[in-house]
């Protein structure tokens, strides 16, 4: 059978092209493959019907884009969940408008089967909390797209580590990417918990105001948002660092691991994976077992897309569990929410949160 998908949002990441990722000029023109609407094309079992926004100017230039009929593109996201009959659909709008898009979809009569949200999950843990438990009552999976867990290289890592012992026990990481918390860093910090496969229990923070994006992207709308970063305390008792105060272009996506059977240095701007056992108290370098080459933005990441579309078929399907789930996205937020709480208080925070920090709300794009 063929799947049904469709699409709230028709922004950049929908389809569109990203500031700071694709050409200037092509973005809101042209269609781009590394995208929700790019991923559905590429894969086999899925059509993408429709879609919706409540900026006409922009639903029309997708559809055009995407060659979506007319009667298919709806004015505000209610509307196309009222009228199709939808076995996926994405959700592309801003953070701080997934927890409504996404319930509304869960409960609404186009009945999905999936939810494919854009990182992050939400702007705040309770938001977050809410969309898993309402996507449990309306089983419906909510497949979160933090790209990094759809591409091969990185899942092969994380069996390396979790179960060839490739690193031992992990006593600490440190890492570095660039600031922006919520638009960014998501990515470091959900790779950070898919490898380790664990969640935060400590954390302390600092927060620099600054955002990257206002001026150099031109994004215009002030938010939250903000460089930042600290220590966090890991339920499996490593220690890590988080360093994203950096401009982009000074900065490399990169992570230290040090175990007791190893270290490995991973470094995605650069294209560097490096590893180096425990040999007789001494590091050896060696290669990584089963991995040719590092993983890089303009290969792996490339591919990120039409390989998350493939696991929602798949998981619809019932071939394969969910590779992202909310409750995993979850555990990325509470650290950027830890971190801010941190700042404001003064004190390390605790995770998972007390009550009312859950409430916490950190606006972004």
């Amino acid at each position: 059978m063929t799947y049904r998908a469709g699409i709230i949002g028709t922004g950049g990441i929908a389809g569109m092209g990203i500031l700071g990722m694709h050409d200037e000029e092509d973005i809101g023109q042209k269609k781009v493959k590394a995208s929700h609407a790019g991923g559905y094309d590429a894969t086999e079992g899925v059509e993408l019907v429709a879609v919706a926004d409540v900026d006409e100017e922009k639903l029309d230039r997708f559809g055009e884009a995407w060659e979506i009929p007319s009667d298919r593109r709806y004015v505000g996201h209610e509307s196309m969940l009222a009228a199709e009959d939808l076995d996926m659909v994405s959700v592309c709008t801003p953070s701080y408008l997934h927890a409504d898009h996404v319930i509304d979809a869960a409960e609404s009569a186009a009945d999905p089967g999936l939810i494919w949200c854009e990182k992050p999950i939400a702007s705040s843990v309770s938001d977050a909390e809410e969309m898993v438990a309402v996507c449990e009552e309306t089983e419906t999976e909510l497949l979160i797209n933090h790209s990094f867990r759809f591409t091969t290289k990185l899942q092969q890592l994380r069996e390396l580590i979790q179960n060839e012992n490739l690193l031992g026990e992990v006593h600490s990481v440190a890492t570095q990417f660039r600031m922006e918390l919520l638009r960014n860093s998501t990515h470091l910090l959900d790779t950070l918990v898919y490898l380790l496969d664990a969640r935060a229990e400590r954390v302390s923070g600092y927060i620099t105001g600054e955002n990257e994006a206002v001026d150099s992207l031109k994004a215009g709308e002030r938010v939250d948002d903000a460089g930042g970063g600290g220590f966090v305390v890991m339920d499996d008792g490593s220690f890590v660092t988080i360093d994203c105060t950096i401009p982009r272009e000074a900065s490399s996506m990169t992570l230290q691991f040090v175990g007791s059977e190893g270290k490995l240095y991973l470094n995605n701007d650069d294209g560097e994976w490096r590893y180096w056992r425990l040999d007789d108290g001494t590091h050896v370098e060696a290669d990584l077992p089963g991995i040719e080459s590092a993983w890089t933005w303009d290969e792996d990441y490339r591919d990120a897309f039409a390989n998350a579309a493939g696991d929602a078929v798949a998981v619809l399907d019932g071939a394969i569990e969910n590779p992202s789930t909310g409750e995993e996205a979850t555990r990325s937020l509470e650290i950027i929410a830890g971190f801010y709480i941190s700042h404001y208080t003064g004190g390390q925070v605790s995770v998972p949160l007390d009550r009312p920090l859950r409430d916490v709300n950190i606006t972004s794009w």
